[in-house]
């Protein structure tokens, strides 16, 4: 794939505990499978879960010498925003997709790698707890009554961003909202979340996707840096297993990202 500059995706929460860096991990593998060069950047120079998920990578190849697709990653600490945009811009040349995870805290760092976005995606357990990230509701009637300082903040990059499309010919920013763990939330309460983010959306202009479950093989694979998509070296996959697949493929799907000349998940990863 070719194109004039890479298309950034940034996952960012500023709630630990959503995903986010499980979810980032898989899209950057899928993406890899599918032909396209990746870059990632791990803004949580503390605990590196994304950085250290592709070293775990590298390591399992190696030792198993066999060749596994994988995502050039590197670690930043204690950057200026106009400094990290260089280093990104430096170490980026020539990729098609530019990964950013961001830690599970307010940093303007993080805010910053939010607002730069082509795509960004919003991991969120289906909950009312992180469902405060976005906005406030109402305690009886579950109403919308306030955008959160994170809406806010997302809602005047959209904005920034509308200027400059006639100016630098850029797209309108993407936001994708990724209800994780969907499966443990209770019926009622989903349909309360549900509505709650179908007027948030559009009071800001953001999707919603489903994301990925709550699934202890998601764990397990950390230390392999192996993921669901490696057919051929996770052994015998159970039911589940398959059903897990068969959601990363659809959340894939869902961000809509450039590159339909990529054959889907699946083929590419045979």
């Amino acid at each position: 794939m070719s194109q004039t500059a890479p298309h950034w995706i940034t996952f960012a929460n500023e709630k630990g505990g959503t995903g986010k860096s499980t979810t980032a991990v898989h899209v950057a593998v899928a993406l890899a499978y599918r032909g396209a060069d990746v870059v990632a950047f791990d803004l949580d120079h503390r605990q590196r879960t994304m950085c250290r998920y592709f070293e775990n990578r590298a390591d399992t190849a190696e030792r198993r010498n066999i060749e596994l697709p994988t995502v050039r990653c590197h670690t930043i600490e204690d950057l200026a925003p106009e400094e990290f945009a260089a280093f990104v811009e430096e170490h980026s040349a020539g990729a098609d997709f530019i990964i950013v995870d961001t830690p599970g805290r307010d940093d303007p760092l993080a805010r910053f790698a939010a607002t730069q976005a082509d795509t960004l995606v919003t991991p969120m357990n289906d909950s009312f707890v992180d469902f405060d990230l976005i906005g406030q509701v109402e305690g009886e009637t579950f109403k919308v009554k306030k955008l959160s300082f994170y809406a806010e903040l997302i809602w005047e990059a959209r904005i920034k961003r509308g200027r400059q499309q006639i100016d630098q010919q850029r797209a309108q920013m993407d936001w994708v909202v990724v209800r994780n763990r969907t499966g443990h939330t209770e019926a009622r309460n989903m349909a309360r979340i549900e509505q709650a983010l179908a007027e948030m959306s559009k009071r800001v202009g953001f999707r919603t996707a489903k994301g990925l479950s709550e699934r202890v093989i998601y764990r397990e694979l950390f230390p392999s840096g192996l993921t669901l998509l490696d057919k051929g070296h996770l052994g015998e996959l159970g039911t589940s297993h398959l059903v897990a697949r068969q959601e990363l493929r659809g959340l894939v799907a869902a961000l809509r990202l450039p590159g339909t000349a990529f054959p889907p998940i699946d083929e590419a990863a045979e």
